[in-house]
């Protein structure tokens, strides 16, 4: 950088005035810890996700003779939650991870 003569000064002002913002900056928003960037939902960093769908989750739970299967979401322990229709009611199901479709408590 070449500066006119006497405008050292001036352009050391605004190095520092730089790093002074950057380094509050740094200080108010802190980088989010390794666990923290590794959670996804609410799993934790170490659960592993399988890779079943909710398409495969509604077929065996229809299988299992409910209808009307709806509003499936997956737990972080890899069950299928969800709601259907059985015996003319309307109940919540869960289908964990070794295949058995049970009931589930309200």
């Amino acid at each position: 950088m070449v500066l006119a003569h006497g405008n050292e000064g001036n352009a050391m002002r605004l190095i520092l005035h730089t790093l002074a913002v950057a380094a509050a900056l740094a200080a108010v928003s802190p980088a989010p810890s390794a666990q923290t960037a590794a959670k996804v939902g609410n799993c934790e960093p170490g659960d592993k996700i399988d890779a079943t769908t909710a398409v495969q989750a509604r077929k065996k739970i229809e299988a299992a003779g409910y209808r009307k299967v709806g509003d499936l979401k997956k737990g972080c322990d890899n069950s299928w939650h969800g709601t259907a229709e059985k015996d003319g009611g309307r109940v919540h199901v869960v289908l964990n991870p070794q295949g058995l479709v049970l009931p589930e408590g309200d």
